[in-house]
């Protein structure tokens, strides 16, 4: 009888984690398929509004007659020549140049032209813009300027993120302290942007106090010694970094304390502290590690986030950044460097929102993956 029982239950388990894989490879699978569509329209409709549906040609059109024609009229060498010649030389000019820039070809072509390269990860060659070696190659466009962007944004955002975490769960500890009440009355200063207080942190420490400097990266020329050039960019970095620490600190801390508290006031909590269980332990099991699954969504999203750079404070303090380089691309009307940054972003978020499902797998028996 027991020989049974122990072959029942072997059968039953071996049953159940087949039935799981299948349940696991299903669920990847559609999961897979989604994100895919999801992507391929999330880029479509980049292009498209990158492009103004085809507005766009008309202004790059009109910008290539305007520059050809004053280009043939001002040239000394063609100052003799007959008024209809200089019209077809205008005009062979110009046709060159809506070949060179794919304008000869219909705008609905083109997108799905864009969307193909886009998904292959061939990202092509930019308009108007180009790296500093001179390339106009989008990626090495975007390798140039992305170690900024990570520098600034990792920087900013990683305080920020755990300095929030650590300044909230002590504050959940004193609900309605001096220091509780203080971030309630602040918070609302996060609703003024970044480049709105690194204007502000220019004029009083660049232009009043003369400690920090007004913007870019490095000093000018850059410093040989290695040492001298890490200062140099520490300084230059504190501004842009402090204006994005403070914009969003406050709210940042009152989000996360009001998120502590709501699981700190749970029954299981109270039960924890009638047992006479140490607070730090009650924090560790009963409160961090039910939150765990969201810290970890918004640290990775805050992670992935770092690409897309801070267009206006890049822009404002002169930082050689994604976000200052997405500014120019959409001055410049420069389809190819704004589809270049969609599209590795779009796959960064889609890799990673399907990584969390089984991250929270693994952190929380509770979620079953495909379940």
């Amino acid at each position: 009888m027991t020989i049974g029982n122990q072959s029942g239950s072997a059968t039953e388990k071996k049953s159940s984690n087949s039935s799981t894989l299948v349940r696991v490879a299903r669920y990847t699978g559609v999961r897979l398929i989604t994100l895919f569509v999801t992507i391929v329209i999330g880029i479509y409709l980049t292009i498209v509004i990158a492009n103004m549906g085809g507005y766009v040609d008309s202004i790059m059109r009109s910008e290539i007659r305007e520059r050809v024609t004053q280009m043939v009229m001002s040239n000394p060498a063609n100052k003799n020549m007959a008024n209809e010649t200089k019209r077809k030389l205008t005009e062979e000019m110009i046709r060159l140049q809506e070949k060179r820039m794919g304008l000869d070809i219909p705008v609905a072509i083109r997108n799905f032209g864009y969307l193909s390269n886009a998904l292959q990860m061939n990202l092509g060659r930019a308009i108007n813009m180009s790296s500093d070696s001179g390339s106009r190659q989008v990626r090495l466009i975007i390798l140039e300027r992305l170690p900024a962007t990570l520098l600034l944004m990792g920087s900013s955002n990683l305080i920020l993120f755990f300095a929030s975490l650590y300044l909230a769960l002590s504050l959940s500890r004193k609900y309605g302290s001096f220091w509780d009440k203080l971030v309630i009355a602040l918070s609302p200063t996060s609703a003024a942007p970044p480049w709105f207080y690194g204007i502000f942190f220019i004029l009083i420490f660049a232009a009043i106090f003369k400690i920090l400097p007004f913007g870019g990266m490095v000093s000018a020329p850059p410093p040989e010694n290695k040492i001298d050039y890490a200062i140099s960019l520490l300084q230059h970095l504190i501004l842009p970094a402090a204006s994005l620490i403070v914009s969003s600190v406050f709210i940042s801390i009152y989000s996360w304390r009001t998120f502590f508290l709501i699981y700190s006031s749970e029954d299981y909590v109270e039960m924890a502290k009638a047992k006479g269980l140490p607070p730090r332990d009650i924090e560790q099991r009963y409160i961090l590690r039910p939150t765990l699954p969201t810290i970890i969504t918004n640290f990775a999203l805050m992670l992935i986030g770092l690409w897309t750079g801070a267009i206006i404070t890049e822009t404002v303090f002169l930082w050689p950044g994604l976000g200052r380089t997405s500014f120019e691309a959409i001055g410049l009307y420069d389809t190819p460097v704004i589809v270049g940054t969609t599209i590795i972003y779009a796959y960064l978020l889609a890799i990673t929102v399907f990584v969390l499902d089984f991250v929270y797998a693994l952190v929380d028996p509770r979620v079953k993956v495909g379940g």
